[in-house]
């Protein structure tokens, strides 16, 4: 067993343990680049020693003319190397704008979706140290906060599925080293190279980068990783304010303290709202940056009497703050109507609960 293999065995390990994570299925995208190649030969090595179950997942874009052959490269040495392959088509209709972005989603959404299908729960891709730069040398030009800065996690939750990045330690050129010595091809994006895209001309900056300041890719990478416990460490504090000082109540809607939620500090208080609005609201997408500051200057105010956020009411009532999704249709019940309603279901006759809640559960128990 080679070195690389020896430091990615020792990895995995170490996820594992750490995420209680069984690896006796997994599937693996592989591009016909040099990182992923050099990322599924190493694993099928490993898996001499450990078997499992690999299935190998490559995505065409069609976005290029060589993509087709790309990917029959790809199946043709899997099936050499007795692995199994599957190709993930993806067929764009707008590439005239952002076709990165669109091409990355689709990408992760097509492998994601073959995931669940197949009842595979983790996906590993083959990020590495200079990924992990070029990332945040990029979300650095966008002015990204503390949660774009921080580096890949190695263990990621998507969706269904959980991505695994066991290689975010190796840098590239000797993943291209360990393809050389075994005689194995590998495909050369010329995307990668062209300046057309603000990743490339990040890879072609940074060895001017270091030459000139002393900044290196794994400098930059050991602070987007410094940043990522930074991250993990406000998600903590949020998930225990959450956990220990938010009551859910069927609606959906959920409550808090004021008095609690003012001793947090501004970072945690934005985040929980983020939290409890996505999860109320059930949005994807979080409230945008103003809107939110907008809302925590809003709860400041003595005379806040309610509002509306991400598909929400936020609003006080005996002497706490709560979040109620918002109703589908504007619908106003009566006493008698809520006397009726609470008869039927008595689950709901001791509750507390504000109007704009009983509206909803009126609305929602009906249908």
């Amino acid at each position: 067993m080679n070195l690389l293999a020896e430091k990615l065995e020792n990895k995995l390990h170490s996820i594992a343990q750490k995420y209680y994570a069984d690896f006796s299925q997994i599937a693996v995208a592989v591009s016909g680049g040099a990182d992923s190649l050099a990322l599924i030969f190493l694993l099928n090595e490993l898996k001499q020693k450990y078997p499992c179950s690999i299935k190998v997942l490559t995505v065409n874009h069609h976005l290029r003319p060589e993509a087709d052959g790309e990917a029959k490269y790809v199946q043709n040495l899997m099936k050499s190397w007795g692995l199994e392959h599957y190709v993930l088509n993806w067929f764009p209709e707008d590439i005239s704008t952002g076709i990165e972005e669109k091409a990355r989603l689709a990408r992760y959404q097509l492998m994601e979706n073959w995931c669940v299908q197949n009842n595979i729960r983790y996906l590993m891709t083959a990020h590495h140290q200079q990924d992990q730069a070029e990332t945040f040398l990029m979300r650095l030009q966008r002015g990204s906060g503390v949660d774009g800065l921080s580096a890949m996690s190695e263990f990621t939750k998507r969706g269904k599925i959980i991505l695994i990045r066991p290689l975010l330690w190796a840098q590239p050129q000797e993943l291209k080293q360990l393809l050389q010595k075994q005689g194995i091809l590998w495909a050369e994006d010329a995307s990668n190279s062209s300046d057309k895209f603000l990743r490339a001309r990040i890879r072609k900056f940074l060895p001017e980068l270091e030459q000139k300041t002393g900044i290196s890719v794994r400098r930059l990478a050991e602070t987007a990783t410094a940043l990522g416990e930074v991250r993990e460490y406000l998600e903590m504090q949020t998930e225990t304010f959450i956990h220990n000082r938010v009551r859910f109540f069927i609606g959906p809607a959920v409550s808090f303290s004021p008095l609690a939620f003012n001793q947090l500090a501004l970072e945690i208080k934005k985040r929980v709202l983020v939290h409890l609005i996505k999860k109320v609201g059930g949005r994807d997408y979080p409230p945008e940056h103003k809107e939110l500051i907008n809302l925590l200057n809003n709860l400041r105010m003595e005379n806040f009497a309610g509002c509306t956020l991400g598909g929400c009411v936020i609003e006080p009532f005996l002497k706490r703050w709560w979040i109620v999704r918002e109703t589908a249709k504007k619908h106003s019940i009566t006493h008698q109507e809520w006397n009726d309603f609470i008869c039927r279901y008595s689950q709901f006759k001791k509750l507390s609960i504000p109007f704009t809640l009983k509206c909803l559960l009126f609305e929602t128990m009906r249908k």
